[in-house]
This record gives C-alpha cells, sequence and structure tokens, in this order.
C-alpha cells in the first residue's frame, strides 16, 4: 500500500479542511504543455528516478499524493505532482502552461540524505511547513473539474474569513487504471496563518 503524505488536522470548515503540513522532501519535473497531460509528461521521469535512476541506485517508496500546481517562474533543473500553469492563455480559457508535477518523497529522507536524481529534468526541493486548505473531490483529472473545484475552495475560505496565499495545487491520489468516478483527487491552497505571519 502507498504510504499517504503525513499532515495533522487543525479545522474543519464548509467545503473544506485545514491541515499543518511539516516541513517535507519532494521530486519534481517541470513541464509545459496543457493541463490533463502535465501528469503523464512528467511521471516517466519521476518513476525512472525512484526506480532508481538516481547517484546510488537506490529505490524510493512513492508517496501519496502526486501533486501539480501552476508555475509563474521557469526553475532551473539541478542534480517531485504540483502543476501550475503560466503561459499561453487564450481568452479565459488556458491551452498550455508550465507546470510543476512532483512526488512527494518518504518522511526520512532530508535534502541532504535523499540519492541525487541523474536526469537533469528531476530536482529535489525542501518544501516548508504549512497550513493549508484542502478540497477532496472525485472524478477525472481534467483541467474543467479542477478549475471549478478551486474556485468553490477559494470562496469557501473566503467564507470562512481565511486568506489563501501563493499558487494552488491540484494532488492526485490514485493511479490511472483507477475507474474515474472512484479517483480521490483535491485542491489545495495555502492559508496566511493566524496573525498574518507567513513562511516562504
Amino acid at each position: 500500500m502507498t504510504e499517504q503524505q503525513p499532515y495533522t488536522v487543525v479545522g474543519t470548515h464548509d467545503g473544506f479542511e485545514l491541515r499543518r503540513y511539516p516541513e517535507h522532501l519532494v521530486a519534481e519535473v517541470i513541464t509545459t504543455g496543457p493541463f490533463e497531460s502535465a501528469g503523464n509528461r512528467a511521471f516517466r521521469y519521476l518513476f525512472a528516478y525512484i526506480s532508481g535512476e538516481n547517484s546510488v541506485r537506490q529505490k524510493v517508496a512513492m508517496t501519496a499524493p502526486v501533486v501539480q500546481a501552476e508555475t509563474s517562474t521557469k526553475i532551473a533543473m539541478t542534480a517531485p505532482v504540483v502543476e501550475e500553469a503560466v503561459d499561453g492563455e487564450q481568452g479565459d480559457r488556458q491551452v498550455t502552461g508550465t507546470f510543476r508535477v512532483a512526488f512527494v518523497l518518504p518522511t526520512d529522507f532530508t535534502i541532504e540524505t535523499a540519492p541525487q536524481p541523474t536526469s537533469p529534468e528531476v530536482r529535489l526541493r525542501s518544501v516548508p511547513e504549512s497550513i493549508v486548505a484542502s478540497a477532496s473531490y472525485r472524478g477525472r483529472w481534467h483541467e474543467a473539474g479542477y478549475a471549478r473545484h478551486l474556485e468553490l475552495l477559494r470562496m469557501a475560505i473566503a467564507a470562512a474569513g481565511l486568506t489563501a496565499r501563493g499558487e494552488p495545487r491540484f494532488a492526485r491520489f490514485d493511479p490511472p487504471f483507477m475507474p474515474a468516478f472512484l479517483r480521490r483527487n483535491e485542491v489545495l491552497l495555502d492559508i496566511v496563518p493566524a496573525g498574518g505571519t507567513t513562511r516562504q
């Protein structure tokens, strides 16, 4: 069974759960193209990394979810799914974008102890502790569904009197062969902590 990324529930609101995620490590790939295929484009590089295509040829356990987020800046590749769209917009509909797709690595790895990727497409990144609003839904991995649930989450966060910050993320927990109506998905948004302080 796939290990789940750990977190602590710190509150529940209409439409979302408030969680505290500890600092963690991801292996990620930056890819450009349509939202729906970003995960597939990045997957082969990330899967190769956890299968032993790294500096010590070590297999790495996969942790759910895969996170995809839009990214507004290109990230230089060094020696994991988050997706962010940044370019190629046509009217209100995004045709293509730049996405960060990431695998969360097991909790016993740090940036110093994790096997280093041998592919220039894969980089390791440490993600600081954060407070996150999460809305779960089932269904296909398409941009329209993600956008609809993201808008609902933004409205629920505002109704709760909280403030979102940073880029939204799309999290997938199931393999592609899982029937779409059974797939667990989440939309994630960082929340400004109480007191208005932020950690970057």
